[in-house]
């Protein structure tokens, strides 16, 4: 079994997906142990021995920040506050995506500014390694003062309430006792407060729309290939010099990755007819660089948050500090994840054009891709199916990172919605996947009608590798089940 050590070292998003992907176990190295020690004894020196009021510690929250509670209250305090902001609501966060949440969780108490107990931290290390997955839900976090809600769900377990999932089995959280031997952690002052306020759960989603619009993007890319093949399009408009002039590192970069996918082809290199193409195989360059672009700026936001400390207040026991701040406050990932959304959605947009250029019947193609059209409708209707995905993704794209309501009585008066953004790109992220299915279901059906000219080895062997998974279509069938297998194809299958 792999093994990650949590040291307060700069992990990557790489790293990350590594972490989750491979199936390595945590565990948090002594300098991490201590630092978190540290932090617990300073913080409850400050409590025994100074008269001083510190919001969250020894107050209540919110708009009660000025209600002060008295010393032997501070522990249930700190659970009551767990159990009152667990207000989930709506569809339950994918296991996934909370078995990312308890990484992040642990690696921003790590850090040792948060004030919580070595205990709490290695609760959350115990429940990744054990695949305990607490039950979270999707609505109830504004995106500032943490994602309260989301991250009250995600932490009753530590003390034995709220429900988990365990070998795919949802039960109450009292079964861990039973059935791993490990008592309920009893909350100290601000633990409750340090595992609220934080932003992992956006930074979840955002680092999964990170690796998945990476992986979407370079897919997309090879799709487009085959699909310029099918469609006899032409080379010209991925030539260096006409994109080197316009100085855009995306666009660069994809017309490099053109040129390579398209070597040697026989398609390609056969005298074309048409002296140009349609915007959405010309202007690949353009439109794919653009948001390859907004991909790796929001992977910067997002590697910086996941490093970083969310919670509030901060302790800084060397400075002798406890800093009443906002770095919960996820206005930098609601943003990103609203530039996400727009950059992957517009993927999906040119991705569509290409599937209703390719059954247009023009270029030397059947209509709709299908010998026989009129008595076979063949491929007009996973157009009208991609037609309303990329609709809603338009939909999906107004921005809410620029909304705000007012909550606890104005004390927070201004929100990022960062938690809507992310379950926003989610839905996107997903969206796209099925787009990307049905255009390559699309580019291989036009590509069979070039035989027996072939493309490069490298768009010929994508060809070869999808019709191990799906078929060629010689007449009307029932295309639901094909679809879902084209899905399942570019989201799991596909190896490059």
């Amino acid at each position: 079994m792999k093994k990650y050590i949590i040291n307060n070292e700069w992990i990557s998003l790489d790293q990350l997906e590594e972490i989750l992907n491979e199936g390595h176990q945590i565990e948090l190295s002594e300098n991490a142990k201590s630092k978190i020690n540290k932090c617990r004894a300073y913080l409850d020196e400050v409590v025994a021995k100074e008269n001083r009021v510190i919001y969250g510690i020894n107050t209540g929250f919110g708009s009660l920040c000025n209600t002060v509670i008295p010393n032997e209250d501070l522990a249930l305090l700190q659970k009551n506050l767990v159990l009152s902001h667990a207000c989930g609501a709506g569809e339950e966060v994918p296991s996934h995506l909370v078995k990312r949440m308890l990484l992040l969780k642990v690696l921003g108490l790590s850090h040792g500014h948060s004030g919580v107990q070595l205990a709490t931290v290695e609760r959350l290390v115990f429940f990744f390694n054990n695949n305990i997955l607490p039950v979270v839900y999707q609505q109830g976090s504004l995106g500032a003062s943490g994602d309260l809600a989301p991250l009250a769900h995600l932490s009753m377990p530590i003390f034995g309430q709220g429900e988990v999932v365990i070998d795919g089995q949802k039960q109450d959280a009292s079964e861990i006792e039973k059935r791993f031997g490990v008592a309920p952690v009893e909350l100290m002052s601000k633990e409750g407060l340090a595992l609220l306020n934080g932003t992992q759960f956006m930074s979840s989603y955002a680092t999964y729309a990170v690796a998945a619009s990476r992986k979407l993007w370079k897919q997309f890319n090879h799709v487009a290939a085959l699909s310029l093949e099918g469609y006899d399009g032409r080379i010209e408009p991925f030539g260096v010099s006409v994109n080197e002039i316009r100085k855009q590192e995306g666009q660069i970069k994809t017309a490099a990755i053109m040129r390579e996918l398209l070597v040697d082809s026989e398609l390609v290199a056969q005298p074309k007819e048409h002296v140009q193409d349609p915007y959405s195989f010309r202007c690949i360059p353009q439109v794919h660089g653009a948001s390859c672009d907004a991909i790796e700026h929001c992977a910067r936001v997002v590697e910086n948050e996941i490093n970083a400390v969310t919670d509030n207040p901060t302790i800084f026991p060397d400075e002798e500090l406890v800093v009443s701040a906002g770095n919960f406050h996820g206005q930098p990932l609601a943003i990103s994840m609203d530039f996400l959304a727009l950059a992957m959605a517009e993927m999906g947009s040119i991705s569509e054009r290409r599937v209703y250029k390719l059954i247009s019947g023009t270029r030397g193609l059947p209509a709709f891709l299908v010998a026989n059209p009129g008595l076979n409708s063949g491929f007009m209707i996973p157009q009208y199916t991609c037609a309303s995905i990329v609709s809603q993704n338009k939909q999906l794209c107004f921005p809410a990172s620029c909304d705000t309501v007012d909550s606890s009585n104005g004390q927070e008066d201004h929100v990022s919605m960062g938690a809507n953004a992310a379950t926003k790109l989610y839905r996107v992220i997903e969206n796209c996947f099925t787009i990307q299915g049905i255009e390559l279901l699309n580019a291989a059906q036009a590509y069979e009608f070039r035989k027996p000219l072939k493309s490069s080895e490298s768009v010929h062997g994508l060809f070869e590798q999808f019709r191990k998974e799906v078929p060629f279509v010689q007449e009307d069938q029932y295309l639901h089940p094909l679809i879902q297998d084209s899905k399942k194809f570019v989201k799991e299958l596909w190896k490059k």
